[in-house]
């Protein structure tokens, strides 16, 4: 879950990490409000949306006066922000605005996850802002990467080697790293990433922007931080999914997937691209879905324009193949079948799930195993062009 750069910054303030004094707003009204409080300008607007490259795409506004704020609101909210990052963009339904800083020079630093590792790294950079991504692909050495022991956490000898091989002021460097790899910890994060750090005029660091994204699995810890989403920057579909415990991530293809189970959901797509195909979507069911969970999950496909086809992939452990069958024939119930359906099944009850599609008279296509139902889907895709 990704929180917004406002709500990160309160978190950031309460663990020690200087930010830029600042307020959220929702309205123009509320935007002259937050100035006023603020007291002087020139102030920074920034739009509030979960998209990186922002500054390059005009949502953020530096503004010396209450005419350029006023422009810059209505500039932003309640519009949609395209970025390089976001090309099919997001709203801005809030924006942020804060006391501009005399910015020196700009620096990276932010603490994730090495999988190949299997332990938290923390990575910094004297290259940091906008261009960062560009920077670091064209000259990797240009970021700094020190491994996490996750029983010991990060020492205070490895920030402070940091600060000296960047050259920041060590005291300050070092509480900001240490503070940061509490929230990463505390908080479950799967990143927390300041972009850029910079070192003021005055000699101080501030946290001119935040990132703070947690993990989904462990929300249930963090009700306080649930409430925080903004599912107006979730994928339609996807904010649906999630109200009936569905895992849905919406891709770029037209061959929309049901699996049960994410190991067998990333065999499917693979075996869809093996056969020469574009999945439209990572869906899992989960294994002990019911028949709801399988009728709103084939509820969403349908609701995808992109699809023209569905390829239904199910081992039944847990979920029985004739359950698994019954939420099918219910969804086609609630639903149109606009595209044709492959399905393939295997495991607990599997003969009484196919003859129970067999019989629906719905537009149910039986595949032999994964690659026969592959191939028949990528055929039935290709024909829908």
């Amino acid at each position: 879950m990704k929180l917004h750069e406002h709500q990160a910054k309160e978190i950031f303030a309460k663990y020690g990490i200087p930010v830029p004094e600042g307020k959220v707003a929702f309205s123009l009204k509320e935007a002259k409000e937050v100035a006023k409080e603020l007291g002087e300008y020139p102030l920074v607007v920034k739009a509030q949306v979960h998209c990186g490259g922002r500054g390059k795409a005009g949502g953020v506004r530096v503004v010396k006066s209450e005419e350029e704020l006023e422009q810059a609101v209505n500039d932003l909210l309640g519009k949609v922000l395209k970025t390089f990052q976001c090309p099919d963009g997001k709203p801005v339904n809030r924006v942020l605005i804060e006391r501009a800083t005399n910015i020196d020079k700009e620096y990276y630093l932010a603490i994730t996850l090495d999988r190949s590792k299997s332990k938290p790294v923390i990575m910094a950079s004297a290259a940091g802002g906008m261009e960062i991504e560009e920077i670091v692909k064209e000259n990797p050495e240009a970021i700094i990467i020190q491994t996490i022991d996750p029983e010991l956490g990060l020492m205070p000898y490895q920030a402070r080697e940091l600060a000296y091989k960047l050259g920041l002021p060590v005291r300050e460097f070092t509480s900001i790293a240490l503070n940061l790899y509490k929230i990463y910890t505390e908080l479950d994060a799967s990143l927390v990433e300041i972009n850029p750090l910079v070192l003021t005029k005055e000699g101080t660091l501030v946290a001119l922007d935040a990132k703070l994204d947690i993990d989904d699995n462990s929300l249930f810890r963090h009700k306080d931080l649930e409430e925080l989403e903004d599912e107006s920057q979730i994928p339609k579909l996807e904010a649906e999914a999630k109200k009936y415990g569905l895992n849905y991530i919406k891709l770029n293809g037209n061959i929309g997937c049901m699996v049960n189970g994410a190991g067998l959901a990333m065999a499917t797509m693979d075996i869809i691209k093996l056969a020469g195909g574009e999945p439209a979507n990572f869906l899992d069911v989960g294994g002990g879905a019911n028949v709801e969970q399988i009728a709103n999950a084939f509820r969403i496909l349908m609701a995808d324009p992109d699809v023209k086809v569905v390829f239904i992939n199910i081992f039944g452990g847990i979920l029985r193949v004739d359950r698994l069958a019954q939420g099918l024939i219910e969804a086609s119930k609630m639903v149109e079948l606009r595209v044709p359906v492959v399905a393939r099944l295997e495991g607990t009850n599997v003969e009484e799930g196919k003859r129970l599609l067999q019989e629906s008279g719905l537009n149910f296509i039986i595949a032999e195993d994964m690659w026969d139902g592959a191939k028949k889907a990528v055929e039935l895709a290709k024909q829908a062009q």
